[in-house]
């Protein structure tokens, strides 16, 4: 356990560089968020404020602010805006996603959908993408339209993808793969290729921190699925067996049952064909994880990405911003946990 407290440490100490590194435009970004989600509808205003109450660690806001600084970007709000655009994709995603999941809590609150109902939340998410096209447009870079755009899509169909293979426990990981990489890695992608654009920088550098954010996206994703079923709380304080009362079909339990015996799948099958998971199926599971070493081993698959983002940053030239995106990477995850 002292292992999985240390990498969380090491993860939320990289993010505490990175968001200080940009304090003041991420201050500018949460007015531009405030300011672009008021409404006339009551409603509207008062499931956006509650939205905007709940907090978030804006992390794919910082990642585009933190490019940009990285590729010399200074004048303008543009890295503002688009900040504040990528994190209204965000959070649109994740109104869409608790209704979908069924979900009750985010960030220690009820959710949207609970507070209000479903249709309500549906149409409120679209209302945010809807600002984030406006501030897209305002924008005027057909580059930074293209992309985003592009990634708004993917997004959507890596929902389809996951909602088409939910409770599939003998899922590939192929496709485990691809479903992560469209919800979660694509827009870590366009957040750090954002910045670049801004920039006006080559195209090498655009194309290695869209690789980096692409990376991390995915390493990130793996290292929270992973400390679903390995920690007390998850990464940024979520809370441990959120995705498998959920029926999430993720990494740990992809390779679970690649290794477990014909009556142990049969079990797994049966426990995530339910509507509902209890507390014995999850220490049944949990122990079952433990005995084929499963967090080892997807740690050793999460390593793999983390070193590729790594990797990437060595086109830029030595110096802080250079420096605190490679600490994000910087964390072992191929430690015998």
């Amino acid at each position: 356990m002292g292992s999985v407290i240390q990498l969380k440490n090491k993860i939320n100490n990289s993010y505490f560089q990175l968001k200080n590194s940009v304090e003041d435009r991420l201050m500018l970004v949460e007015e531009k968020i405030k300011s672009k989600l008021e409404s006339k509808v009551d409603l509207v205003q008062k499931m956006t404020n509650y939205h905007l109450d709940t907090g978030g660690k804006r992390l794919r806001a910082l990642l585009t602010l933190g490019s940009a600084k990285l590729c010399g970007y200074a004048k303008g709000t543009r890295d503002i805006n688009l900040a504040a655009c990528v994190e209204l994709i965000h959070s649109a995603t994740l109104m869409h996603d608790d209704v979908i999941d069924n979900g009750s809590i985010r960030r220690g609150r009820r959710t949207l959908n609970k507070v209000w109902d479903n249709h309500s939340s549906v149409l409120v998410g679209d209302y945010l993408l809807s600002r984030c096209f406006e501030m897209m447009v305002d924008d005027g870079n057909i580059e930074v339209l293209k992309l985003l755009s592009s990634t708004s899509s993917k997004i959507a169909q890596g929902e389809v993808l996951q909602l088409q293979h939910r409770g599939e426990v003998d899922m590939l990981e192929e496709t485990y793969l691809r479903i992560i990489s469209a919800k979660t890695a694509e827009l870590f992608a366009a957040a750090t290729k954002v910045g670049a654009i801004l920039s006006d920088v080559s195209s090498k550098e655009k194309e290695a921190l869209e690789f980096y954010g692409r990376n991390l996206g995915l390493t990130f994703q793996i290292a929270d699925d992973t400390l679903d079923y390995n920690s007390e709380s998850k990464l940024f304080g979520k809370k441990i067996g959120k995705d498998f009362y959920e029926g999430k079909i993720t990494l740990p339990i992809i390779l679970l049952f690649q290794k477990a015996n014909l009556k142990e799948k049969e079990s797994l099958k049966g426990i995530f064909l339910k509507d509902r998971r209890d507390e014995n199926d999850f220490n049944y599971t949990l122990s079952l994880i433990k005995q084929y070493e499963i967090i080892k081993e997807c740690y050793l698959k999460a390593n793999h990405y983390i070193n590729l983002a790594s990797n990437s940053l060595s086109i830029f030239k030595d110096c802080n911003e250079r420096n605190i995106f490679e600490n994000l990477t910087s964390f072992s995850l191929s430690r015998d946990f």
